[in-house]
């Protein structure tokens, strides 16, 4: 009786069916290729006439499934045949006994064993791998073991297999007096020699056949080798006789054939290497290839705290700060040098390689791989070493389809089936399928079908899904051949090549052609190296399409050769436009649009990761996603300077979606300050604790001492810009008892807070290797520039209430805790700042200071720029000063009249009656006006806006924002506007030119 496979081999939990023997779990009964063939086997078995032969014939008797299961096995499998043949008490007792339970003794006894000679324990090791391969063997064909139950269990065998040579080793080491470890029974724990597993023994998806992939190294100054003896010359002695106990084949087989061929350098470098000469290695000479292999890496065996230390320290070569598609290129290329070597151009049966071959394991996890380099860096989430967990964490992180997870996850297990049904024919390592039908025959009957056929239109199936899914991921790029020529060599220019840049949109062809050829003359520092000038002669087709397709294909293509000169360097941003075309029309529009961004680009092309991670992108992130993905970066700092830099690579690329947001219309312009202002309060909270914990360091602490960061200005108000700084106050509060901080080198208090609010600053403001985050100004503070910089809250307060003038107080009007040591502190701050803000006051003598000071301020700065929004009459200072004259004025008994954002305290004002309805909606349109404008321009441009000199995409985003139909119109709207909003103004508080007489 054949059961043909639900899932096509694959098996689910099993849940309480653990506890049964195996002869009781036959869910595949495989047909015999041969009729009667494994019926002849199991009569001579029987014939034996030994108790176990007479137990087994009863249980067939008893079960008839089980001796047709095993007949179905005998005949198709070769190898696992032998093996129960050889022994029917071990046959016997793998049939009566539950596979897990079998597999947790063998995995046990492997890892205790211990010998007297050598020879003794390569023989008792040989002889567990066989109870293992077989026990193995007829629990995935019977479909009572999961694809991770065999894997695993191979893998775990390994590593006790391993520790065991390992111990026996090391011990006789230690026995002629060169080695002394720690422990005698354990000498390879605190050893300094580490075993690396890598490829699927490391994942702990070793497959039925597996060489095993491993990497020595060991610690020159943790390892206790004594005497004369020499680390380098005993570990090398040590790995060779370690390798023949694992593969040297004797009368009992081998255990796992053994590979080194993955260390650094394999042409020149000892089997066992030391640690500080793989980290040199890694750091200086270590390409991609190895950076994928080293995803799967894993101690397996000896000084396992010792591997999962040096595996931390690589951590900067496998897992990129930025979204790495430079890597993607170099794992494309083996894949493609696999195809051409093994002949692997189309999908077949016979013969066809279910490992290397299209659509075939390999191409799942290059799959998986490439994006865990590309992404890994940002997220550990995807740093995994399974495929199968990888493909879900992918989904999780929005990498892929869930449709597509489905698609490999069921086809990864299939062809992983297949594959062990292949290797267990005659344990070979292969992945070839058999070329004649008996054979392919046998691996369909063992994968539970009951004709070759039905066997061969699943594999089909599954190899076309994941290529389709490999080629969707890998493979879609332009084919020159179908867009023309595009041939830019030679003195000359290719006359097709003219024809095919004039069908693309270039007026001026010509010129368009000696730019591109200019590029390959390397005189641009992006283009200097032989690498770049090969990435960007691959793009060539989708740039040029992509340029052309703009409204201006030759002013984008000069843009573009502009942008290019400035950039330091070329590969990594070809392979991420050669990866991601659709961002070359993205980059396009940038450049049209906004310099601003485009010489940001220039400067910091890993800016462009943020438009690629799916996690970073769709709604506007809030409050908490900004603190997550953040905090989820600078945990992966090692070091305090790291984590300054890993926040700027943060805000950077978060400053640059959120302008490509406005520039490409998913964010309102008035919704940007708020977006920038969240984003600095999450970069101020996350590093606060950091500075603090910095300074401790070498001062220690106060303890019970309070702290908090007071946001003033544009961002205490929710209204930054790109080119905002951050107005700051830190406000601190210590014990009464406390005069100076605990640590080895205190610190009095006022110093400490000193000490403390310098760091910040640098932690903000300082330029490091990846920028600066933000100009920072403490000048808000009390006593400006001549106090000191952190202010003891005792002192802000009396300050506030007896010595500010009244712009100091308008300024509070804006403050706002946005960082603290705890949330009580908060609340007394901001019931500090409402006392002094809501006591009563003098409506005349305000008027008069505010009209004054607005007076200053227009003598010193004044203009009659309509576009400056800011310091024109009638601009964004007389309504912010509106608002926070008419808060201090009503706001004596009314604290909720304090609202720090502008826009927010018109409202208040208005429904409380201090403005008319009338006023705060002329003030409120102006506002929301100036705000739109105003955040276009500080994103898009640098520096003073000049309308003949600026592109014509940031005319376009000007008038867009601004619901205008042309710019004509915006300007007559604007300066209508700024006149309402000055005589509103004078209304309200006084005419402005009148105040000198005051001063």
């Amino acid at each position: 009786m054949t059961k043909q496979a639900a899932t096509d081999g694959a098996t689910g939990d099993l849940g309480a069916e653990e506890i049964r023997s195996l002869a009781e779990r036959l869910q595949v009964v495989p047909r015999g290729c041969e009729a009667g063939r494994g019926e002849l086997f199991l009569a001579d078995l029987f014939d034996e006439g030994c108790v176990a032969a007479t137990t087994l014939e009863d249980l067939c008797g008893k079960a008839p499934q089980t001796r047709a299961f095993l007949s179905g096995v005998f005949a198709n499998s070769a190898f696992l045949r032998d093996l129960a043949l050889q022994d029917p008490v071990r046959l016997c007792a793998i049939l009566h006994e539950s596979p897990e339970g079998r597999i947790a003794r063998l995995l046990a006894d492997a890892a205790e064993t211990r010998a007297e000679t050598e020879a003794e324990l390569m023989k008792a090791l040989r002889l567990l791998k066989q109870d293992m391969a077989l026990t193995l063997g007829l629990a995935d064909i019977a479909g009572a073991a999961s694809l991770d139950q065999v894997t695993g269990a191979l893998a775990d065998f390994a590593d006790a297999c391993l520790n065991a040579s390992l111990r026996y080793l090391l011990g006789e080491l230690a026995a002629k007096g060169k080695f002394s470890p720690p422990d005698p029974e354990h000498p390879e724990k605190d050893s300094g020699f580490i075993v690396l597993a890598m490829g699927k023994h490391g994942a702990r998806e070793l497959n039925y056949s597996s060489d095993i992939d491993l990497i020595i190294l060991y610690d020159p100054d943790k390892t206790p080798v004594t005497g004369s003896a020499e680390p380098s010359v005993e570990f090398v002695r040590l790995t060779r006789r370690l390798l023949k106990i694992m593969q040297e084949r004797t009368a009992e087989g081998y255990v796992f054939r053994t590979d080194l061929r993955l260390r650094p350098d394999p042409g020149a470098t000892p089997l066992a290497m030391s640690l500080p000469a793989a980290l040199s290695y890694y750091e200086s000479l270590g390409q991609n290839w190895e950076r994928a292999a080293l995803i799967k890496a894993r101690p397996c065996a000896g000084d396992i705290p010792a591997g999962q230390g040096f595996l931390k320290e690589i951590v900067p070569f496998i897992w990129r700060k930025y979204l790495d598609f430079a890597a993607i290129a170099d794992v494309q290329a083996i894949k493609r040098q696999i195809h051409r070597h093994k002949g692997h151009g189309k999908i077949a049966i016979a013969g066809h390689n279910v490992k290397l071959g299209r659509g075939g394991i390999r191409e799942v996890e290059f799959f998986v791989q490439t994006q865990q380099l590309i992404a890994g860096g940002r997220n550990p989430a995807l740093r995994g070493r399974r495929t199968l967990d990888m493909l879900d964490a992918l989904v999780e992180a929005k990498w892929i389809e869930q449709s597509a997870r489905d698609e490999l996850h069921e086809a990864y297990v299939f062809l992983r089936n297949v594959e062990h049904r292949i290797q267990m024919m005659n344990d070979e390592q292969t992945q070839l399928l058999p070329k004649d039908e008996e054979g392919l025959e046998k691996i369909a009957f063992m994968m539970g079908y009951d004709a070759r056929t039905n066997f061969e239109e699943a594999l089909v199936k599954r190899l076309k899904r994941v290529q389709a899914q490999y080629a969707a991921l890998f493979e879609d790029e332009t084919e020159l051949s179908s867009e023309g020529n595009l041939v830019f060599t030679g003195d000359d220019h290719d006359p097709d090549t003219l024809e095919t840049l004039t069908r693309f949109g270039y007026k001026q062809a010509v010129e368009a052609a000696n730019i591109v050829k200019a590029w390959h003359f390397g005189r641009y520092a992006a283009t200097r190296s032989t690498k770049a000038r090969e990435l960007l002669t691959e793009l060539h087709p989708t740039l040029l399409m992509a340029l052309g397709l703009s409204d201006n294909a030759d002013a984008a293509l000069r843009t573009f050769d502009a942008f290019l000169a400035k950039l330091p360097a070329g590969v990594q941003l070809f392979s991420l436009l050669k990866s991601n075309p659709e961002l070359l029309s993205l980059l396009a529009t940038v450049m049209g649009s906004a310099p601003r961004l485009a010489e940001t680009v220039s400067r910091r092309v890993h800016v462009l990761d943020s438009v690629l991670d799916p996690a970073f992108f769709g709604v506007m992130p809030s409050h908490e996603e900004f603190r997550v993905g953040l905090e989820r970066t600078l945990a992966q700092a090692r070091y305090y300077e790291e984590a300054l830099d890993r926040a700027r690579i943060f805000n950077q690329e978060q400053v640059f979606l959120i302008g490509l947001r406005l520039i490409s219309d998913t964010l309102a312009a008035d919704r940007v300050g708020d977006a920038l202002a969240r984003l600095a309060e999450v970069v101020i909270e996350a590093l606060l604790p950091r500075v603090i914990e910095h300074v401790a360091e070498s001062h220690g602490r106060i303890e019970g001492g309070e702290l908090a960061v007071l946001a003033m200005g544009k961002l205490g108000g929710r209204e930054m810009t790109a080119s905002s700084d951050l107005d700051l106050i830190l406000l601190y509060e210590p014990p009464e008892d406390a005069s100076q901080s605990d640590g080895k080198r205190p610190l009095a208090v006022t110093q400490y807070y000193t000490r403390l609010t310098q760091r910040l600053v640098t932690a903000l403001s300082a330029p490091t290797a990846e920028g600066a985050l933000y100009e920072v100004d403490f000048r808000l503070r009390p006593s400006g520039n001549a106090g000191p910089l952190a202010t003891n809250l005792t002192g802000f307060i009396d300050y506030q209430e007896k010595q500010a003038w009244t712009w100091e107080h308008m300024a509070l009007t804006r403050g706002r805790v946005i960082a603290t040591t705890s949330q009580d502190f908060k609340k007394k701050i901001r019931h500090h700042i409402c006392n002094t803000l809501s006591r009563k006051r003098d409506r005349q003598t305000l008027c008069d200071e505010v009209r004054h000071m607005r007076a200053r301020i227009e003598k010193e700065k004044g203009t009659k720029d309509i576009w400056d929004l800011k310091q024109v009459a009638g601009g964004l200072v007389d309504i912010e000063f509106l608002a926070q004259f008419l808060q201090l004025a009503d706001g004596a008994g009314n604290p909720e009249l304090f609202c720090q954002n502008t826009e927010e305290a018109l409202i208040v004002l208005r429904d409380a009656g201090s403005l008319s309805a009338g006023d705060a909606d002329l003030l409120l349109q102006a506002l929301r006006l100036y705000h739109k404008l105003t955040q276009v321009l500080r994103m898009c441009l640098e520096g003073k806006f000049k309308l003949k000199e600026a592109p014509r995409g940031v005319l376009e985003l000007l008038t867009r924002a601004a619901g205008a139909p042309n710019l004509e119109h915006l300007e007559i709207e604007l300066a209508d506007t700024q006149k309402a909003v000055r005589a509103k103004f004078e209304e309200l508080v006084g005419p402005v030119e009148r105040v000198e007489a005051l001063g």
